[in-house]
């Protein structure tokens, strides 16, 4: 099973680009991110004409999540448990039926920005929420994988240029320390189990030539319970698809698992 998560920066302004990957990649699964589009206003057609079963979870203008899968999903819930005041589309899950049944959490983690003040008490708050879900995940001791855009740089390995982003809420201490608490309970991060080595990025700014000098981070990331990663097979980085036209400032990273 090939499973793909892509922050695609608006569907409207992007569909032809996600169309031409999904035909390329060929995913099972693909885990959107930044779709910027009401529930209603999303192209399921277009998808369910390519044989996917679709998934939204969506917002006017802004965040939205959905997930696209060739196999059955079920028992979908929508947005993230712990604070029911949450009005942002930032959280959507469902189990795809595969030869084994793998429940997908599809996420677009707040950017934080700027720091400090209320929009990064909402990112550490988010993530905390993460947290007991992972942990309430994990005790069904049962496959899961959390994807999508994390808006968190791990290590300095992952940025081009990691001084330049030392206060910046992607990569401030207490960032990567909320980061980590999450790992920590047990999960894997597939990339870095799979590719040790530096400069892999999935992000870079539409500003400043930064793809054209590789001036990237790495911030899209697949986490895994113990029986995921029992499953993992693989995992990359579709960097080219950066250099098409009208790209996102993401690309895709993908996953293969024995399932």
């Amino acid at each position: 099973m090939k499973i793909a998560s892509f922050n695609i920066n608006g569907i409207k302004a992007r569909l032809p680009a996600l169309l031409d990957w999904l035909d390329e990649a060929a995913p099972d699964v693909a885990i959107l991110q930044e779709i910027k589009t009401i529930d209603q206003g999303f192209p399921c057609e277009v998808f369910e004409d390519k044989g996917f079963n679709v998934v939204t979870h969506g917002q006017k203008s802004f965040n939205g999540v959905a997930i696209l899968s060739k196999l059955p999903l079920e028992d979908v819930t929508r947005g993230l448990p712990g604070d029911d005041n949450d009005e942002q589309a930032r959280y959507v899950e469902a189990t795809v039926m595969g030869d084994v049944a793998v429940r997908i959490c599809g996420l677009y983690l707040p950017n934080g920005n700027p720091v400090p003040g209320p929009k990064y008490d909402y990112k550490l708050a988010w993530m905390e929420r993460l947290r007991n879900r992972a942990k309430d995940l994990l005790l069904q001791e049962e496959p899961f994988l959390m994807a999508g855009d994390y808006n968190i740089i791990p290590q300095a390995e992952d940025a081009a240029r990691p001084d330049a982003w030392r206060e910046d809420a992607l990569f401030r201490m207490e960032s990567r320390e909320a980061w980590r608490r999450i790992v920590n309970l047990g999960l894997t991060e597939a990339f870095r189990a799979v590719n040790p080595v530096p400069e892999q990025y999935t992000f870079w700014d539409f500003q400043r030539g930064a793809w054209q000098r590789n001036d990237g981070i790495r911030i899209d990331h697949f986490l895994l319970s113990p029986e995921c990663a029992d499953m993992l097979k693989d995992c990359q980085i579709d960097k080219e698809v950066r250099g098409g036209e009208k790209p996102s400032d993401h690309v895709p990273i993908w996953i293969k698992l024995a399932a």
